[in-house]
């Protein structure tokens, strides 16, 4: 396994990990009998039991917090806790750590395959408001789609603000686009075969991406939006719905934005908010994954919306009864799980379409 990926957890969290573990597994009677007395949203979605104990352990309970004034303390916690919910699975065929030539420098990333074959490729970008999150908080989710999909994923530590901010995440994240094309054929994949994918910030950089090589050569043959965040500069119903109190909350998207637009007059150009293109048409075919829970869902719609009216092909996935950052919790959730897997599929269903 990459040693870039791994996080040591401490006793007590590995105690947590063990707990969650047996969360996972109650029988689906039970689930049922829980998520009947679960709160629902303005759309009459009913929130998973297990994801809603999740939120408030995340409201309540400040190791849980993704926010930090500290960003590099907020980084740990987030490798921590998500390393905590991690699914566990056998060694891949290919656990590699690669450096890309970036435009400031070395970009880390780490390339997965689970098995001698591979259909393709997703370069991966990880949530975390451009601020924390990395390979190895992503990891989970990387191999999750690795093992899905039947696909290389390269899994990409682009820059991070606010040390680096915009439009640094996203110069890397097409440095990252172009490594992948450029190697494709060493890795024994065609290089129409690449998918771009991302979840949260992930998803605005592959949404980015995906505009950013409209016309070259080689195109993305799918982008995969998780909860992607689209309109930094716009507010919809579900950010002020969801405000507090479900993971992803206001006070953390103001700070995730400050940091990595500070300048407001910029969070309205295409390449921060990739909902705010003059022109969709001619993007690749997208699958869009919103939670109903979640304070991006309704940006995540009108973005599937916005493509489909640009002429663009678009599945999208409405997982109403989860929360913000869910891909990081398929070991708890099955539901997260079966949605994963239908992401999984889109990939691979595109890319043997291709063939």
């Amino acid at each position: 396994m990459s040693e870039s990926t791994k996080v040591a957890l401490p006793a007590g969290i590995r105690a947590q990990r063990l707990v969650m573990r047996a969360v996972g597994k109650l029988p689906a009677p039970v689930v049922g009998a829980l998520g009947r007395l679960a709160p629902t949203n303005a759309a009459g979605d009913r929130i998973d039991p297990v994801l809603a104990s999740v939120a408030l352990a995340a409201d309540k309970v400040p190791a849980f917090d993704m926010y930090d004034a500290d960003p590099t303390r907020a980084r740990r916690k987030i490798d921590v806790s998500s390393a905590m919910l991690a699914p566990v699975h056998p060694p891949f065929a290919v656990d590699e750590d690669v450096v890309i030539d970036g435009p400031a420098g070395p970009i880390p990333a780490t390339r997965l395959r689970a098995g001698t074959a591979s259909r393709g490729i997703v370069v991966y970008f990880h949530g975390g408001g451009w601020t924390i999150g990395s390979r190895a908080s992503h990891d989970g989710p990387a191999r999750d789609l690795a093992v899905d999909a039947g696909v290389d994923v390269l899994n990409v530590d682009y820059r991070l603000a606010p040390e680096h901010p915009f439009p640094a995440a996203a110069d890397d994240a097409l440095a990252a686009w172009r490594y992948a094309v450029d190697h494709a054929a060493e890795w024994g994949v065609d290089p129409d075969a690449i998918v771009v994918a991302g979840d949260s910030a992930g998803g605005n950089l592959a949404a980015v991406v995906s505009q950013l090589t409209r016309g070259e050569k080689v195109v993305p043959a799918l982008q995969l939006l998780i909860y992607p965040a689209v309109d930094l500069a716009g507010e919809t119903p579900s950010r002020t719905e969801f405000a507090t109190g479900r993971f992803l909350t206001k006070k953390h998207m103001d700070w995730f934005i400050d940091n990595y637009v500070p300048d407001v007059a910029e969070r309205a150009d295409p390449k921060a908010s990739p909902m705010r293109a003059a022109d969709l048409s001619g993007l690749p075919p997208a699958h869009v994954v919103v939670a109903g829970f979640d304070p991006l869902r309704d940006e995540g719609i009108a973005y599937a919306q916005a493509l489909r009216d640009a002429g663009v092909p678009v599945t999208l996935d409405r997982a109403g009864s989860m929360i913000h950052g869910f891909f990081n919790m398929t070991m708890i959730s099955p539901a997260a799980r079966e949605s994963a897997r239908r992401a999984a599929r889109a990939v691979a269903e595109r890319l043997d379409a291709d063939d």
